[in-house]
Formats: C-alpha cells, sequence, structure tokens
C-alpha cells in the first residue's frame, strides 16, 4: 500500500465514521427525549447512567449500523471523492497517470470490508441481543414478557398456545394446548399454570424417544388427574407423556413432544427480521411448522444482502468520475435516484414472491441481484480502465 493509497483510505474511512456518528447522534437524542426519565431510574441504582446508556443504545447502533451502512459507505465514496476533487488532489493523481480505478481501490476495498462487517454482526451480534431491541427503557432491567403466536406444530398435530411469553427462558404462562389429533382421554385440550421448553434425553427408550424436545406442562388442571393417564400417540409418534409412564415427571405434570420451540412463538418482527440465516434455515426446514411464503423470501434475501449491497455501491462508480464538471450535490442526487430505483426494484420482487405472483420466493429474492449484478461489474471494470 502506497502512502496515497493510505491517505486516500484514512480519509474515506473518517468520512464513513462521522457520516455514522452523525446519523447515531441524531437517533440518540431524538430518542433520548422520550426516555429519559426512564434512563435516569434505571441508573439511580449502581450503574452510572453512562453504562445504561451505553447497555440499551449499544443494541440499536448495531442495528442502525447494519440497516444503513451500505448507503453511507456509498455516499462517503462521493464525498471522499467530492474532496480530492476540490482540493486538486484527484487532479494531480490523475496528471501522474494513475488511473481513476487505482486511486478508487482502497476505497472499493474498504467498502468491501465494510460490507462483510455488516454480514458478521448481522448473523452473529444481531440476533444475541434480539430480545434486548424489543425492550423499552424501563424494561431494561430485566426481560420482557412477548405475547405469544398461535402456532400449529403439523407433526404433533397441536395448536400453541398461551396469555405470556418468557422467549430467554423458554416459558409460556398459562398454556392452552389445542389437541387436533386423537389423543383418547385427554380430549381436545390441554390447560396448565406454566409450560417450560426443555431437552429430554432417556436412556431406556427407543432410538427415536431418546432424546425428545417439547414442553414440560406444570399444574395441569385439563385434564383432571393427568398423571393416572397412560402416554397418547397422534400415530406416528409418543407426544403427551405423563408421570404414570415416566417417573420423571411428577404428579400433576406432563410433556408435550414438539419441535416449535419458543422463538418460533413470537408475535414480533424480532423473532424473523432479526434471526440468523441459520435460525431461518431451520424454520424454513422445520416440518413442524407451514413456513409463509414471505418468510422464504427473507431467507433467500439474507443469503444474497452482502453481495447485493456490494452492487448498489458499484453502480455508482462511474459517477465519481464526473467528467461533465457536475456539482456534489448533483452527483448526490444522480446517486439518490440509483438508490430508489435499486430499493424499488427489490421491493417489487419482494411482493412479487410473498405472493406468489409470477415467480418463485427463490427467484423473487435473486432477481434484483441478476439484474443488478452484470451492471455493477461493468461499471467496476469501466471505472478500473478510465
Amino acid at each position: 500500500m502506497t502512502r496515497i493509497d493510505r491517505y486516500v483510505l484514512i480519509l474515506f474511512l473518517r468520512t464513513v465514521l462521522v457520516c455514522f456518528l452523525s446519523l447515531a447522534g441524531i437517533f440518540v437524542v431524538f430518542h433520548a427525549f422520550t426516555s429519559l426519565d426512564d434512563l435516569i431510574a434505571q441508573a439511580d441504582g449502581d450503574s452510572p447512567l453512562a453504562w445504561v446508556l451505553a447497555r440499551f443504545y449499544g443494541p440499536y447502533l448495531v442495528l442502525l449500523f447494519d440497516m444503513t451502512g451500505a448507503i453511507i459507505t456509498l455516499m462517503a465514496f462521493l464525498f471522499t471523492v467530492g474532496w480530492l476533487r476540490r482540493t486538486g488532489e484527484l487532479t494531480a493523481t490523475l496528471s501522474a497517470g494513475v488511473s481513476h480505478g487505482r486511486i478508487f481501490r482502497p476505497m472499493v476495498i474498504a467498502s468491501l470490508a465494510i460490507i462483510l462487517v455488516q454480514l458478521a454482526s448481522r448473523e452473529f451480534v444481531i440476533p444475541i441481543f434480539r430480545d434486548t431491541l424489543d425492550m423499552k427503557a424501563r424494561n431494561l432491567g430485566g426481560e420482557v414478557e412477548q405475547a405469544v403466536s398461535p402456532t400449529f406444530d403439523q407433526v404433533a398435530g397441536v395448536l400453541i398456545e398461551g396469555d405470556a411469553l418468557w422467549v430467554s427462558r423458554g416459558v409460556i404462562e398459562q398454556p392452552n394446548f389445542r389437541l387436533y389429533s386423537d389423543f383418547g382421554p385427554f380430549g381436545d385440550q390441554l390447560l396448565a399454570d406454566v409450560a417450560v421448553w426443555e431437552s429430554v434425553k432417556l436412556q431406556d427408550a427407543a432410538p427415536e424417544m431418546r432424546k425428545l424436545d417439547g414442553y414440560r406442562l406444570s399444574g395441569v388442571r385439563r385434564p383432571e388427574n393427568v398423571h393416572q393417564l397412560r402416554s397418547a400417540s397422534n400415530g406416528r409418534r409418543w407426544t403427551i407423556l405423563t408421570a404414570k409412564d415416566y417417573p420423571w415427571l411428577a404428579p400433576g405434570e406432563c410433556f408435550v413432544v414438539s419441535d416449535v420451540p419458543p422463538g418460533m412463538l413470537q408475535t414480533a418482527e424480532s423473532g424473523t427480521r432479526l434471526a440468523s440465516v441459520t435460525e431461518l434455515g431451520r424454520r424454513v426446514r422445520n416440518p413442524a411448522v407451514d413456513s409463509s411464503l414471505s418468510l422464504k423470501v427473507l431467507l433467500h434475501e439474507r443469503i444474497i444482502r452482502a453481495p447485493l449491497d456490494f452492487a448498489l455501491i458499484m453502480l455508482v462508480l462511474p459517477l465519481v468520475i464526473n467528467r461533465r464538471g457536475r456539482k456534489l450535490f448533483v452527483l448526490i442526487g444522480a446517486a439518490f435516484g440509483i438508490v430508489l430505483g435499486f430499493f424499488a426494484l427489490k421491493t417489487l420482487a419482494s411482493t412479487l414472491g410473498s405472493n406468489g405472483i409470477l415467480v418463485t420466493p427463490a427467484i423473487a429474492a435473486w432477481l434484483p441481484l441478476l439484474v443488478i449484478g452484470p451492471i455493477a461489474y461493468v461499471r467496476l471494470r469501466f471505472v478500473q480502465t478510465v
């Protein structure tokens, strides 16, 4: 890396940092106006206010970076080149026989690195703070209670409902499991005080029964005396286990085998929008849950988001050459038009895929990259030769 490469790279990264901090500052200031009393109340204990602010806004800033990183990088590209042109440094470098592509190479590589950092935060950091991002400032001291989205387990034949959900603990308060298969004396409903998600290992059992996932229902009110009933099968597998057959269950308890973990019962969009690609893939492949077309589109969009964001940045490259002497704000306006067309294409393709119109979810998600990818590559090659 030459000295001019380091100079351009530092200027570009500094511009990216200033743009992001400006946007983050605006977000924090406006949000703090409505939540300052709650945040100060959280700081009345042992935690200083600075730590409370970092704990509350830290995950939001990571999410903000994920949402705006590509656009900020694109704008920083234009601002950096505009600054080099205004100071005459770009003209001087070009007059020495250095091509645009060689001058812009550090910024292109840095843009790719920023996209990869976004990818890492999206897959490994944001899912960890998924529940925190649903909290209000007054709930910062503990987990927030969520509503239960009624979900039908197609393998077990059970509709899972309840009054409240605590995802991190895997707890459903006042569970109401509606039984749509023939479970004999259990009737058509299981009512209990609490249901806890557990993984159970049974040593002396058939191979398919040695590791079971499901919900342990405690304080079962319906049916009464559930511990006196025999375990029941839905015809394909043993689904409701009782203390009469399994001594590790206490009186008043039963275990419902299910492939629907608590994370799939969330009503908030964070259950899917902030999940990793691995989690989305497991949900789509889960035979117990019917995955919607929009969820399948979302999975493919998440897979191709990194190359699509990089392609968006490459689309703007020819604008920065600016041989016609256009003003910086004219270039920003042209870049804004390109970004607007980019998101319009994404929205149109996503809408078609989510509604099953003309294209499958996979084709709908990949369509923007199939259209924009070749154009972005041609533009990158053009800049390298100019």
